[in-house]
Formats: structure tokens, sequence, C-alpha cells
């Protein structure tokens, strides 16, 4: 998807784009019977569909396949943690509340900051090392008063996303300083492909109705699909710390929408680790705003 933004327009659509990504756990307490892998699969599915015939309409499916067998490794990294986060993300909202899930997944921009230097050798602020740190013990907060249970292990898996988010924003950092971009549409294309293959055994036999199967497909188009399309377009005027903060919108979004469409009420360890956890984070791409200015 290819758009001419100008900077008020991409922060505007980056409102919509974190609005989108934030409904993804109301949907799911309106399921009826699919669960788990069986929410992943039909998610990633749709997203993978509905990618692929943009994409083929736009640039011919000759020059899809042509770019997909000529991709580079990083490239297929790439893709790889795509598919991860859409997996781990669907299982762990299935496993544990909206809130724990998506506060979780806010550290992403500090453990990026992490792989970057223990990875790429990139410098570090202290005032990061102090956020990173922060961050942690919030989510250790969260952690505490989940001793077991589906809660602790959503969580756990939770993790999953921010950590293969952040490797795949380094994976796609090296690519570009050696020459070798990568194009970040069919990147998930291609993850989204892989995680509704490897979670199709395991949701087999599908047990998703009519509503269930309508609204899981709703999400992997205008949840995942169409925002996703969006953000890498908003990525091209907007710079990193812009993105960063607007995306955590999706954690306000996401938990506000659980508590007025579900009645998920957000738990005290969630709310005071949370608040460490997003508090760290506008503190340090605040005060790196600063610097840069």
């Amino acid at each position: 998807m290819r758009l001419k933004l100008r900077t008020t327009s991409a922060i505007l659509m980056m409102v919509l784009v974190t609005f989108l990504w934030g409904t993804a756990g109301v949907v799911t307490r309106h399921l009826h019977f699919a669960r788990s892998f069986e929410v992943t699969f039909w998610r990633a599915a749709s997203c993978a569909l509905a990618l692929g015939l943009a994409l083929s309409l736009q640039q011919g499916r000759a020059v899809v396949w042509r770019k997909l067998r000529t991709a580079s490794p990083l490239f297929w990294a790439s893709a790889c943690c795509w598919a991860v986060m859409f997996t781990a993300f669907m299982i762990a909202l299935t496993m544990a509340s909206v809130g724990n899930v998506l506060i979780t997944m806010a550290c992403g921009p500090l453990l990026t900051a992490l792989i970057a230097r223990l990875a790429l050798g990139y410098f570090i602020p202290l005032r990061t090392w102090i956020a990173i740190l922060v961050a942690g013990v919030g989510i250790a907060a969260m952690f505490a008063t989940q001793t077991g249970g589906g809660a602790f292990w959503g969580t756990v898996v939770g993790m999953c996303v921010p950590i293969a988010g952040a490797i795949n924003w380094n994976v796609s950092q090296y690519g570009h300083e050696h020459g070798h971009d990568i194009d970040l549409v069919p990147a998930v294309l291609v993850g989204a492909t892989i995680s509704a293959f490897l979670t199709l055994p395991m949701a087999w036999p599908l047990q998703a109705d009519a509503h269930d199967a309508g609204l899981l497909i709703g999400l992997g188009i205008f949840q995942l699909a169409l925002p996703c399309a969006l953000c890498i377009s908003c990525s091209k005027v907007l710079k990193a710390p812009q993105m960063s903060l607007l995306q955590l919108q999706e954690v306000l979004f996401g938990i506000l929408l659980a508590w007025l469409g579900a009645g998920e009420r957000p738990a005290p360890s969630v709310l005071s680790g949370g608040a460490l956890v997003v508090g760290a984070l506008l503190v340090n791409e605040w005060l790196g705003m600063r610097e840069r200015r």
C-alpha cells in the first residue's frame, strides 16, 4: 500500500491504526466456541488472504512470487518474527487479560534497544538503561500476583510478542544498513501464512460457528492486515521515537475497549505494573526527543 502522507496525516492515521489493533481483545471476548490455536488460525489465514489479494492486485501475482523467490535470508527471518508475533499474541489473549498482554507488549521499544546493544553494538544512553530497569520492575509486579494458572502463562506467552518484535526491528535495521531493505508488507503476508499453517493442525477440528468465523475473519482483515499496511506507510514519514510513542495508544484503546465492551476491568497489579512500563517508555522517549532537538 503506497500512500503519500504528511506528518499530521501520518499521526492521525497512527491513531486509527492503534484503535484497530486495540479491537483484538474485546472481539475475542465475544467468541462462542473458537479458542486458542483456532483463534490464531482464522485471524492469520484471513490476514494472509487479504494481503495476498491486495499485493496481487497492486503488483501482479508474477511480481509478488518473483520477490518471494529471490528474497534474502533477512526477509525470511523477519517473516518468522511476524509469525511468532501473530501466533503468540492471540494465544496470550485467550489465556490472560487484555491489560496483561498489551502492557507486556508495551516494553517492545525498550527490548529493541537492549537487543540492538547486545547484537549490533549500538550505544544505549543511561536514560534508556534506567527505563529498561523500571519497565522490568513493572513486568515483575504483574508476574508477582500470578503465581500460576492461565494468567501467568498467558503473560509468559505474551512476552514472545515484544521479543520477536524487537528482533524483527533489529533484523530490518541491519538489512537497511547493509543495503538489503526488507519489503515489510510481503514479510507480514508470509508471517501470517506461516502462522496459519503452524496452528491449523493444533486447531483441527475447527469448532468456530459462523458467528466466530465472521468475527475472526474481520480481525484478520481490519485488525491485522489493514492496520499493518497503514503502519508501514506511516513509518516512512514518522521517526522511530514518534512511532514508539504513538503505538502506546494500542494499550489504552485495547484496555478501554475490553473494559467497556466486555466488562474486563484491569486488576490493580496490572494497572500499577503497567504504569511503570508505559511511564518508563514515555519519559525515555520524551528525554530522547529533547536531546535530539
